[in-house]
């Protein structure tokens, strides 16, 4: 493998997507449905499924501090659907798909 010549940038890569990861994004392209259809009840059974594969794969990759976003999304998803509701949901899975892409990179 080649490195670069000095003084030119290295693109950086989008890390390998696994189920956690789909599981993410996937999740945040739900929620900024919901901006469109707030009250869409299968969006929202879809997000509450998501969160629970999600849980179950954090505690198989020992993901403890997304454990805890995914409670507090929880815990959005049971109130009243609400543009804050949403909002809640969608900085949520953008702090998750973050928190994915730090530990595929080694950051974390």
């Amino acid at each position: 493998m080649q490195e670069p010549a000095l003084g030119q940038v290295r693109r950086p890569s989008f890390p390998l997507v696994d189920r956690l990861g789909e599981l993410c994004i996937s999740g945040r392209d739900s929620a900024a449905y919901l901006w469109q259809v707030p009250m869409d009840e299968n969006v929202r059974g879809e997000i509450g499924r998501k969160l629970v594969e999600i849980r179950a794969a954090c505690a198989q990759q020992g993901r403890r501090e997304m454990n805890r976003i995914v409670d507090d999304l929880e815990t959005a998803m049971a109130a009243t659907a609400s543009p804050q509701q949403v909002e809640i949901l969608q900085d949520g899975f953008d702090r998750l798909v973050k928190l994915w892409q730090a530990a595929k990179s080694g950051l974390s």
